[in-house]
């Protein structure tokens, strides 16, 4: 939905975004992700990847045009997308994004049978993907409700909601 509310994220001020943007490529994007719902529709394989991609690169131009800073998350996945995230970066790069994300997978659900990456292989992916966006080192493995200022060591989780269910922090 990206590309429709492009306007209206500049608009209420919003200065930055991250986008997960896991291939560019439909036949590598299927391999992550099998199905889309995409107007009320379940859409598998290729077709449903085409409209993923379609999207996310449409969207990512249409705020990046707009003047908001846009982070690109991307998970690293051996033997599916290792070899494919530079071009990640190039073709997101081009769009506008600013900085890039490389998140080591965490082996699970679909993808259970497959091995986290290494730090040779994220060294070597983030030094491909650098050669087109500057790839952002300090992330850790965390949470979608995590709250903080990287590399500030600040948690703001307090300051958003009102009360604290778990630790939430993890962007040291």
């Amino acid at each position: 939905m990206l590309p429709e509310k492009a306007d209206r994220i500049a608009e209420m001020g919003i200065d930055t975004i991250t986008v997960t943007v896991n291939a560019v490529d439909p036949e590598i994007q299927a391999k992550i992700c099998s199905y889309i719902i995409w107007n009320g529709k379940k859409i598998d394989g290729i077709e449903g990847a085409k409209i993923l991609i379609e999207n996310q690169l449409k969207g990512i131009k249409a705020v990046a045009d707009a003047g908001v800073i846009v982070k690109i998350n991307s998970v690293l996945i051996p033997g599916i997308n290792d070899r494919h995230i530079k071009e990640v970066a190039r073709v997101t790069g081009e769009l506008g994004a600013n900085i890039l994300n490389i998140i080591p997978l965490i082996p699970q659900n679909e993808l259970a049978d497959i091995p986290a990456p290494d730090c040779a292989m994220i060294e070597r992916v983030r030094l491909e993907a650098g050669e087109y966006l500057e790839v952002f080192r300090h992330c850790k493995h965390c949470r979608a409700d995590a709250c903080g200022v990287p590399g500030k060591g600040q948690d703001i989780h307090d300051k958003l909601y009102d009360k604290r269910a778990v630790e939430t922090f993890s962007h040291g």
